[in-house]
């Protein structure tokens, strides 16, 4: 497990689960001669993108930012469609750490599409229970809005199995949310309308996490965005917005979904000047 510490904050990213998706979808309309040069396919055209929760120590509380692609709740038929190579191990990672589930303090949802989101609950006998039964979890309002009553569209993503055994942990906030001092969530909406990134500061240190407006580093130009974005615009200025806001600062931009990268540090440019790796796993299938 990769860490590192930023401010009085301690990362570290947990195992949860890794998927193959259609680099076209992942890039949406940039063409392939684009985004291939800065992010790696296979020959059916996907990419590899992790679901990795990242473990939040700061002030003597745990907080894990989303949830990974849980275990033995996807059918084999969507294990094939998302290109499913593995399930998470977050219980495990925490294990290692000398954690519990029982010790993690809230779930900071950035927003409950299904590889974010399946890792809340874990299947028991014909129902599901909670994997944290003593975090808050914490969404956006339009998120969890959404999440029990999905339009046409976001119904393939948002699953009762997700929230119904849960949902006396949630406190889902408006537009902005303090979760301890320096770190904050914020309703951006854009990948989906209840989308939310985190931001750290604390002294002259800033991260931030962008969530799935940058999955990640190859998504870093404000342009690029996701097929699957139910609002791409939204996206467009959002990224725009907290990207320039980090490049002031020189901040740390942390990933859930990037296959090399952890975290990438930019400078006022918007350059490249620290990365943490991601000690990778060689798929043979891929």
């Amino acid at each position: 497990m990769e860490t590192m510490q930023i401010g009085r904050a301690k990362l570290t990213w947990l195992n949860g689960g890794v998927n193959f998706l259609d680099g076209g979808a992942m890039f949406g309309v940039v063409p392939k001669a684009l985004w291939s040069k800065k992010y790696s396919y296979n020959d059916k055209n996907q990419i590899e993108l992790r679901t990795d929760p990242i473990l939040v120590q700061l002030d003597g509380q745990n907080f894990i930012i989303d949830s990974g692609m849980g275990n033995g709740k996807l059918t084999a038929k969507q294990v094939r469609n998302f290109g499913v190579k593995e399930e998470s191990s977050i219980v495990q990672s925490l294990a290692e750490l000398g954690l519990r589930p029982e010790d993690i303090d809230a779930m900071l949802m950035t927003h409950l599409h299904f590889d974010h989101a399946c890792g809340l609950t874990y299947p028991v006998s014909d129902d599901y229970v909670s994997v944290f039964p003593n975090a808050v979890i914490y969404v956006s309002q339009v998120e969890w809005d959404e999440m029990r009553q999905p339009n046409i569209r976001s119904a393939n993503t948002y699953w009762e199995m997700n929230w119904k055994q849960v949902q006396h942990q949630v406190q889902p906030f408006a537009e902005e949310l303090t979760i301890t001092d320096g770190l904050r969530m914020i309703h951006t909406g854009g990948h989906s309308d209840g989308h939310a990134i985190l931001v750290f500061e604390d002294g002259d240190v800033t991260w931030i996490h962008m969530a799935d407006i940058m999955p990640t580093h190859a998504h870093q130009n404000k342009l690029w965005a996701l097929a699957y974005d139910d609002y791409p615009v939204t996206s467009v200025h959002q990224k725009e917005k907290w990207m320039n806001f980090g490049y002031q600062r020189q901040a740390w931009y942390t990933f859930y979904h990037d296959a090399y990268y952890r975290a990438i540090q930019f400078n006022e440019s918007g350059e490249a000047i620290h990365y943490v790796d991601r000690e990778r796993y060689a798929y043979p299938d891929h």
